[in-house]
């Protein structure tokens, strides 16, 4: 969160409309739980869970709940892989971290770094993992 309380009113206080207020000011707001996130992206960028899930490359039953909410606490290389299958661009995945509440991807930290890569160039989860072991770093799994 980059803006204080106040900034965000007076924000949501000039915008025309809220959906406006919404797309400008998403990273500053706070979702109930990392499902009701998910879900939110689910609609928003017109995806099928099904669909993520068989690109994130994580168990089915394991990745449903995490959608539904009954896994609370998945790990970050979890989260990383779903944002994979969401096509998520870095941006979008310190998001989707936050929400998670695990830290977001540092381009310093070398295998933080080649995931930053391979999101932004929207390399799938397997190129991603073949570029992690081409420079030595444990895969996301």
């Amino acid at each position: 969160m980059k803006k204080s309380t106040d900034e965000l009113l007076n924000s949501l206080k000039s915008s025309r409309n809220y959906s406006d207020f919404f797309k400008e000011e998403m990273s500053e707001l706070q979702f109930k739980s990392l499902s009701e996130y998910l879900e939110f992206l689910t609609k928003n960028k017109k995806l099928k869970k099904s669909e993520i899930i068989a690109k994130s490359n994580i168990d089915k039953t394991y990745a449903y709940q995490i959608f539904n909410g009954t896994k609370t606490n998945p790990s970050r290389d979890k989260i990383i892989m779903l944002a994979f299958g969401m096509g998520l661009n870095n941006s979008e995945t310190a998001i989707l971290l936050k929400n998670a509440k695990q830290p977001e991807l540092y381009v310093r930290d070398i295998r933080d770094s080649i995931i930053i890569f391979c999101l932004e160039k929207k390399m799938s989860l397997i190129e991603a993992n073949e570029n992690l072991q081409e420079n030595g770093m444990d895969l996301l799994e």
